[in-house]
């Protein structure tokens, strides 16, 4: 029979991780968060070293995800797409800005790989706050982030989507080389 369905979650540890109440003012608040989930998720051995969250022009969460990849048999399964999969669920609307006023922010503990970077020029996000970059993922564990455009900061800026790096990026390197020091499945 042709596999009809695809069922993707999140662990269950994240509701407890993430206060759906609370706001996240400033930039390091809403990486720190993504920086959490990506230790968390290594923590509880529920995925890859990656977290991600989304948030509106309040300073909310609007979804959370963590890598899921291993768990769930699937290379779709990023934090980042987790995120956007969710929150595009939730409003019923593959452009996040489209339903929310702006702006939306995603928050993500690493660089995007260049699937995440696909995924994000469609989601519908205003900004992109950034914690480790591709470099130190790969200098740290054994991943491959993909081909990137040479100025992938730019082409994001002509879709009006503003990016900014380095943000907490030690926290960020420190679960990166914990997870590579435990040589976790890199997927």
């Amino acid at each position: 029979m042709l596999q009809a369905q695809v069922h993707l979650t999140l662990p269950v540890w994240v509701h407890e991780a993430v206060d759906l109440g609370a706001s996240y003012p400033g930039d390091a608040a809403k990486v720190a968060l993504a920086i959490e989930l990506s230790r968390l998720n290594v923590e509880y051995a529920s995925g890859g070293p990656f977290g991600a969250v989304l948030f509106d022009a309040d300073d909310r969460v609007i979804s959370a995800g963590v890598n899921r990849v291993v768990p769930h048999a699937t290379s779709l399964a990023h934090a980042e797409n987790m995120a956007y999969m969710l929150a595009q669920q939730k409003l019923q609307s593959p452009r996040i800005n489209a339903v929310l006023p702006g702006p939306i922010t995603l928050a993500t503990s690493s660089q995007p790989c260049c699937q995440c970077f696909g995924a994000t020029v469609w989601a519908g996000i205003d900004r992109l706050l950034i914690g480790a970059r591709a470099s130190d993922v790969e200098a740290l564990t054994t991943f491959d982030e993909g081909p990137l455009p040479a100025d992938w900061v730019g082409c994001l800026g002509q879709r009006g989507i503003t990016v900014t790096t380095d943000i907490c990026r030690d926290d960020a390197c420190a679960v990166l080389r914990q997870y590579g020091q435990q040589n976790g499945a890199h997927y």
